[in-house]
């Protein structure tokens, strides 16, 4: 790829660029369009307060009656979000669901997922993991009576393949710091190899990457939806369970939301499972939040991620070449996603940039993440940027 410092070029890509018109679907705070904080908390969709402003109507016209009878009833809604969240990760229908936040649905899963015995116990993360990932397997570790039982490793492939004690792993695909991207086939084929099952943290994966989730044969992975997604501060999660453990008898934590949909409302005393992810359900989902999400999925939809990748590849790109060009240290790796972490030689840096209008993401004491969100940032952003930070640099 070849690449000019100049705004006219930049401008001149955006004018060809295929996905430049769903700039003009998202809102920018304030402070300004140089908003490159999407790894963090993603911008919000125009149409997000339509459809939540909808469903406040329907529960000011209908209140219990909305369940059944809004013009997207209720007790289905989340289903309204099954069919993009299956494209955007590479799964079938059935292998996911919308609910919960990403570490009470880690919890959730390792439940079914981590069951250690001696000399099979240990717990497997990657060195670095974000931290919620690491208090999450150290305290399933010791509730299962495994105090010593996780293991983190800088290469979590070579330790899968080395060592025979691994029950579970669990990486982030996506480092949350560094941005290096994990090989999850070759991950999946390791552990599995081993006789271990596997499972993901898609946090700044899903909708960044482009995903094979069943393709892969993960057995599990989960992710927060407010980042790359778009769904909101706190917004759901989501969770995908391989189609091969469909109608296996693990155990799981029950709640009636993952009964039987025809029986549920029968209110039985026995829990039947929805076939799939769903099972995994607890409560009925929190609309207004699905109603946020479902207006960043169906632009999801409309690019397609084959699409973002090629322009996050190509606006990652650029950005690195500018930034290197102003004596920015960039310390992710080429296996990555729209994310660059950076050390500026300036250490102030990052509050200059906030006054003059640009939102990156400081991660004390020194690292600076700055993410391209191909969904809503442009050429001439990446450009501007980096104009302001050699401005700032040279002063």
């Amino acid at each position: 790829m070849t690449f000019e410092d100049s705004l006219e070029w930049a401008r001149a890509q955006d004018a060809a660029d295929e996905l430049a018109a769903l700039r003009a679907e998202f809102l920018f705070p304030d402070s300004g369009p140089l908003y490159f904080a999407g790894h963090s908390l993603g911008l919000q969709p125009r149409r997000a307060r339509e459809y939540v402003l909808q469903e406040l109507d329907d529960w000011r016209r209908l209140g219990v009656e909305g369940h059944f009878s809004a013009r997207n009833p209720w007790v289905s809604y989340h289903e309204l979000l099954t069919g993009a969240t299956a494209r955007l990760v590479g799964a079938l229908p059935h292998e996911v669901v919308v609910m919960n936040t990403l570490s009470v649905n880690l919890h959730l899963l390792m439940v079914s997922f981590y069951r250690p015995r001696r000399g099979k116990h240990r717990l497997l993360i990657e060195q670095g993991a974000f931290p919620s990932d690491r208090y999450a397997v150290a305290s399933q570790a010791r509730f299962h009576g495994f105090p010593d039982g996780v293991l983190e490793s800088e290469d979590p492939l070579r330790t899968l393949r080395e060592r025979d004690d691994i029950a579970l792993a669990l990486i982030g695909n996506v480092n949350y710091l560094t941005g290096r991207a994990y090989d999850m086939s070759a991950l999946v084929r390791a552990a599995h190899e081993k006789g271990a099952l596997i499972g993901f943290d898609l946090a700044h994966g899903a909708g960044n990457l482009s995903l094979t989730l069943h393709e892969d044969g993960a057995d599990f992975a989960a992710w927060c939806n407010y980042k790359y997604l778009n769904a909101g501060p706190g917004g759901l999660g989501g969770v995908f369970v391989h189609e091969r453990h469909a109608d296996t008898a693990l155990p799981r934590f029950e709640g009636w939301w993952g009964h039987d949909k025809v029986r549920r409302f029968e209110m039985g005393p026995r829990f039947s499972p929805i076939r799939g992810a769903e099972a995994w359900q607890l409560s009925n989902p929190p609309i207004l939040q699905l109603a946020a999400l479902r207006a960043s999925m169906e632009l999801f939809d409309r690019a397609g991620m084959p699409a973002l990748r090629r322009k996050g590849d190509r606006l990652t790109a650029y950005l690195e070449l500018l930034l290197r060009q102003r004596g920015a240290e960039i310390l992710t790796p080429p296996e990555r996603g729209s994310m660059l972490t950076v050390r500026f030689r300036q250490p102030g840096m990052l509050a200059e940039l906030k006054k003059r209008g640009a939102l990156v993401d400081l991660r004390p004491p020194d690292i600076v993440r700055i993410t391209a969100a191909p969904l809503y940032n442009s050429f001439e952003d990446v450009q501007r940027l980096c104009a302001l930070i050699g401005e700032l640099d040279d002063g």
